[in-house]
């Protein structure tokens, strides 16, 4: 049996129905209430998540303050144009090899938080984030399924202007602006999932639709992604990897992100990201006076 993991105020919860229980209470202590220490037992998890009948839940999942199920990971990896038909829509060639950038772990915020914008060209990419379990070096492709502890929803928010402000492009900044990483509201053991492959991304602003794909339309599968990486730098329980985005996002088409506009990010069997936009202030270059 699997499990669906939360962070709640901060403290590591267990998600049954519309309830989440505190790991910690349930447990009688012997799991700690740090997602990040719990989620180096995913056993424990599986089997705690099965007893939960047995158990008084802390609350109901919708009035709970839930923060990203995993708030602070060593490493935090994005992939680019890793569909078929987002690399066309921007008229970029389909890599070769996975074109890997990184997110800095503080742009991440939870599944409802604001995502505050300091431009006009901001941009939305729904995306499924990989959470690794078991880490390693050099994991074969065939085994790495295995070496994921589970999966979650992210959003890949952009503000284009940075990330094109120079030749070459900073992805990394671009991407990584304070929170710039809605993700959650629950991690997914993979037991839980199904077929991943049939794992659909649907990406709403202000109730329409932007982007609709599933994750087999993926030029590099979760499998290829986790090998690549693994080659190049050990892989460590609880490291995410933002899988890339589908057809859609703002910038082919004009579209922007606005204050007040809202994001709603969804993946059937895990769930909703709902993050409003908010505009805080105006980025200044080192050029402007």
């Amino acid at each position: 049996m699997g499990f669906r993991f939360a962070n709640v105020e901060g403290r590591a919860a267990l998600v049954s129905g519309d309830h989440h229980y505190d790991i910690a209470t349930v447990s009688n202590g012997s799991l700690s209430s740090d997602p990040m220490k719990t989620l180096t037992r995913p056993d424990r998890l599986a089997t705690l998540a099965a007893s939960l009948d047995g158990h008084e839940p802390a609350g109901l999942v919708a009035e709970a303050a839930l923060g990203p199920p995993v708030p602070t990971p060593r490493n935090v990896f994005g992939i680019g144009l890793n569909y078929l038909d987002h690399a066309a829509e921007g008229s970029m060639e389909v890599p070769e090899n996975p074109l890997v950038f990184t997110k800095f772990p503080s742009c991440l915020a939870g599944p409802t938080a604001d995502v505050e914008m300091r431009s006009d060209y901001c941009d939305y990419e729904g995306e499924l984030v990989v959470v690794i379990g078991r880490g390693g070096r050099d994991i074969a492709a065939a085994d790495a399924w295995s070496h994921v502890l589970g999966v979650t929803v992210g959003q890949d928010v952009s503000d284009r202007k940075v990330q094109f402000a120079a030749k070459p492009p900073h992805f990394d900044l671009g991407k990584s602006f304070d929170t710039f990483g809605p993700m959650g509201p629950v991690l997914v053991s993979v037991d839980e999932i199904g077929d991943p492959n049939d794992l659909r991304i649907v990406t709403r602003v202000n109730g329409e639709e932007l982007q609709n794909d599933v994750v087999g339309n993926m030029v590099f599968d979760v499998p290829t992604l986790i090998a690549y990486l693994s080659q190049i730098t050990t892989l460590a329980t609880g490291d995410l990897v933002f899988t890339g985005t589908p057809a859609g996002v703002g910038a082919v088409h004009g579209r922007y992100l606005g204050d007040g506009d809202v994001i709603e990010t969804t993946i059937d069997g895990i769930g909703t990201l709902t993050n409003r936009c908010v505009r805080i202030g105006d980025l200044r270059s080192p050029g402007d006076t």
